[in-house]
């Protein structure tokens, strides 16, 4: 299949039924998902490859790297240049900027303007490319509810008044009852969108699974499966570990009916993003296939799917119900 054969087959099966917001489905980075990839890509020299393979498979995909350092614009030119037209990146802001940064004293380190120009000038390869859509502020536990936080969103949209931004918080007391309404006021104002997240209910370091409108351009939905036991735990060997969780069509089933509803709110002017973050093993990538099943696409935008995971998925369907 030529590239511009992919393209098109791309916006097809990602175009959801009339009058309601494409539905497009990916993971968090391509760089994992090792039983996703063929043995020869595992080698130096096609690494650089892996994300035009991913590209046959998904019509977007969550760039996490930048959420560690700042990339040289290279970088994104290349991955431009390397998936189809109709292909889309979602990013993720870079830690100073959603307060995870801490000086040698522990103290917080706030976001700088500079910041903010090198984090928005590193994308812009993507961004001439019409491939750039959200941006992910996936901010800490500690950045709890409070007037200065809410008035942070403002900074922020000050910083990247272009943007389509996404907002992920980690702890409940943006959503309690008390300050649901005035967390939801203050994205819709700053015309941001509310992360919905699947993750453990454990304690108030996770939030509920509200399916929240803020932005009737874009709905981002994030799953970080629900491993309870490492949900908390620290010195883990890998971040991995922590999203170790492969959900069941059964657990997904009724997530897919709230993704159409929110396509049908959205209209077709808007779009939805549904990324799996569960990155454990090749839990990702088969969650995403039986997602897009789910939501009536073609697992793999109607291409063969590796025969690793096609065996994996057969396997499966053929395990009995416990």
């Amino acid at each position: 299949m030529s590239a511009s054969d992919t393209t098109q087959a791309t916006a097809h099966r990602s175009a959801g039924p009339a009058g309601q917001a494409p539905i497009l489905v990916g993971t968090a980075s391509w760089t994992d998902h090792a039983p996703f990839y063929p043995p020869e890509y595992q080698r130096k020299e096609l690494s650089p490859q892996r994300i035009s393979y991913y590209a046959r498979y998904f019509p977007l995909v969550e760039i996490d790297s930048t959420f560690y350092r700042l990339l040289p614009q290279r970088h994104f030119q290349l991955w431009s240049e390397r998936t189809p037209d109709q292909f889309r990146f979602d990013v993720k802001a870079y830690g100073e900027l959603t307060w995870h940064h801490r000086s040698e004293d522990g103290q917080p380190v706030e976001p700088r303007a500079e910041t903010f120009a090198q984090f928005s000038e590193m994308m812009q390869p993507l961004r001439e490319a019409g491939k750039l859509r959200a941006v992910l502020f996936q901010f800490p536990p500690w950045f709890t509810y409070s007037v200065r936080n809410l008035d942070y969103f403002s900074a922020i949209r000050e910083q990247l008044p272009q943007e389509q931004i996404a907002v992920e918080f980690r702890h409940r007391s943006w959503l309690t009852d008390r300050h649901t309404d005035e967390t939801a006021r203050a994205l819709r104002e700053a015309q941001m969108a509310y992360v919905i997240v699947d993750e453990p209910q454990l304690g108030s370091g996770s939030v509920p699974p509200l399916t929240l409108v803020t932005d009737r351009r874009l709905a981002l939905f994030r799953f970080h499966g629900r491993n309870a036991q490492t949900w908390y735990a620290r010195d883990l060997p890998s971040s991995r570990q922590r999203f170790d969780y492969l959900y069941s069509k059964d657990e997904l089933a009724p997530w897919a009916e709230r993704i159409k509803r929110i396509a049908e709110q959205l209209g077709p002017t808007g779009e939805v993003h549904v990324i799996m973050n569960n990155n454990a093993r090749n839990y990702a990538v088969l969650n995403g296939f039986d997602l897009q099943a789910l939501l009536g696409q073609e697992p793999g935008q109607g291409q063969p799917l590796p025969p690793a995971i096609q065996q994996a998925l057969d396997e499966r369907s053929q395990a009995p119900i416990s």
